[in-house]
């Protein structure tokens, strides 16, 4: 099984390793991570829980390994990541999709000329009519295609030039508006690239599939409010019979991360407005009311609990911070009474891999700790 695991995370010589890192998304859990919980605490069949899902690592490792994953998370950039590594739409459908959309493309010629400065210098001309078409267009909630197409086109959206479809930014986190404008005409990037969508797609699409497709057991990928859904789960026990071997998650950290504000531009491609703004959802922001946060995570732990096997694992990785980390251990110890404790701590160090630190964050944080209760 190990060497299994390693061909996975290590490489890309198999549909499940080409899927399995799919969906750049800032603060998310090294695969490695997912894939070594998941065999370590559970076995073949067993159901497993992610609340705070993300881009769907601990579900995507559940169905690689042979178990059944719930998994839900609340942003549609992650949820449709999810959706689209754990079942991807046949390749030749998504190859025709791709072409109808690209010749449809010059209906936005005019309509580019109407674009916030930012567009213009992020994306040339036949990117940005592309984009808009297929934002307009890509049915990507309701069709198993379009939601293949559109999860390829927000992976490329921005990157460095000459991987993706934008100006050079960096492809995890999208950066304001105004910081990209100053910072592209600063540095001599006053230009967008000539790209020619099709070709940069097309390529992109022939890598991911060349290996075929990932062979997984089935699970669920919810784009919902955790503290509905699984409310409603627990109300519908009769329905959903599904006890959970394994809940692995890590929620939000407290003031840290605003993923709404993080995905701004690939929101956008998903419907949202054209300039970013903050949400008004209480659980899509940076969680600076600690009293929210507090909330959150007791309304989220104690409906897991009663979907949990009685002998189960909970593993949480949470930041260190004194208010974040106390109020979890606070929590899950009320949640889960009878089950033994085991504190992992994360410190970091140089080469770490921690939620916060990849993809060139290099800002001193204090690092992270696993919780992790077992009976």
């Amino acid at each position: 099984m190990t060497n299994r695991i390693e061909q996975i995370t290590k490489g890309y010589k198999t549909a499940e390793s080409r899927w399995a890192r799919f969906g750049p998304y800032y603060a998310m859990f090294p695969v490695e991570f997912a894939f070594d919980v998941v065999n370590r605490y559970t076995k073949e069949g067993d159901y497993i829980l992610d609340p705070f899902a993300g881009r769907f690592s601990s579900i995507y490792a559940a169905s690689t390994l042979g178990r059944h994953g719930l998994g839900i998370e609340i942003s549609p950039v992650g949820w449709l990541y999810g959706k689209v590594k754990l079942s991807p739409a046949n390749k030749e459908d998504v190859i025709d999709r791709l072409y109808e959309i690209y010749r449809k493309r010059n209906y936005y010629n005019r309509y580019i000329d109407k674009m916030p400065e930012f567009y213009r210098l992020c994306y040339c001309d036949d990117v940005l009519k592309f984009l808009l078409f297929a934002r307009n267009n890509l049915d990507w909630q309701k069709c198993d295609v379009d939601a293949t197409l559109m999860s390829i086109i927000l992976v490329y959206l921005h990157a460095k030039i000459g991987e993706g479809l934008s100006n050079q930014m960096r492809m995890t986190k999208s950066m304001g508006m105004q910081y990209s404008i100053d910072w592209w005409k600063k540095n001599g990037f006053k230009t967008p690239p000539k790209v020619n969508p099709l070709n940069l797609l097309l390529s992109k699409i022939d890598w991911r599939y060349k290996k075929g497709y990932p062979k997984l057991t089935s699970s669920e990928v919810i784009y919902a409010d955790s503290t509905i859904e699984l409310e409603n789960r627990v109300q519908d026990s009769i329905k959903y019979k599904e006890k959970y071997s394994l809940l692995l998650t890590s929620p939000p950290y407290c003031g840290i991360t605003d993923y709404h504000a993080d995905q701004w531009l690939r929101l956008w491609m998903l419907g949202d407005d054209e300039w970013p703004r903050s949400t008004g959802d209480i659980h899509k922001g940076r969680f600076v009311d600690k009293e929210k946060y507090y909330n959150l995570l007791d309304s989220v732990f104690s409906n897991s609990s009663k979907l949990m096997k009685e002998h189960s694992t909970i593993y949480v990785r949470t930041d260190k911070r004194d208010f974040t980390y106390s109020s979890t251990l606070e929590i899950l110890k009320r949640h889960f009474p009878n089950h033994f404790l085991e504190i992992v701590d994360k410190p970091l160090t140089i080469d770490s891999k921690t939620q916060t630190k990849l993809y060139g964050d290099k800002t001193l944080k204090p690092g992270e700790v696993d919780i992790i209760l077992t009976r």
